[in-house]
């Protein structure tokens, strides 16, 4: 057990804002599915791999996001490397926010 002054967080504002992962519905069938699109992926993302480069992916993503009404379909999933997934990220906050939503 970790002092006060060393105790993690309990998340961070946008967690505390947005709900835990598994309230977010990434809970233990979400890591079953990642793992599946992982092994289809080769782990390399596919953002890069689209551009002719080869980058290890630390996650999976949605093609469509769920707020433009994506789904947790395999078609709509992929593998992506960090940087790929901040800029698409941000990409897909820009349109929430002319939307006049929030992501």
């Amino acid at each position: 057990s970790r002092c006060e002054k060393h105790k993690r967080r309990e998340g961070t504002f946008a967690d505390k804002r947005r709900g835990s992962r598994h309230e977010r519905g990434y809970g233990s069938e979400w890591d079953k599915i990642r793992k599946r699109i992982m092994e289809r992926d080769a782990g390399l993302c596919q953002e890069c791999s689209r551009r002719g480069h080869v980058t290890l992916a630390y996650a999976v993503d949605h093609i469509v996001c769920k707020a433009e009404g994506g789904t947790d379909d395999d078609n709509n999933l992929e593998a992506i490397c960090k940087p790929c997934h901040v800029r698409k990220t941000a990409e897909e906050n820009r349109r929430a926010r002319s939307r006049g939503g929030a992501r």
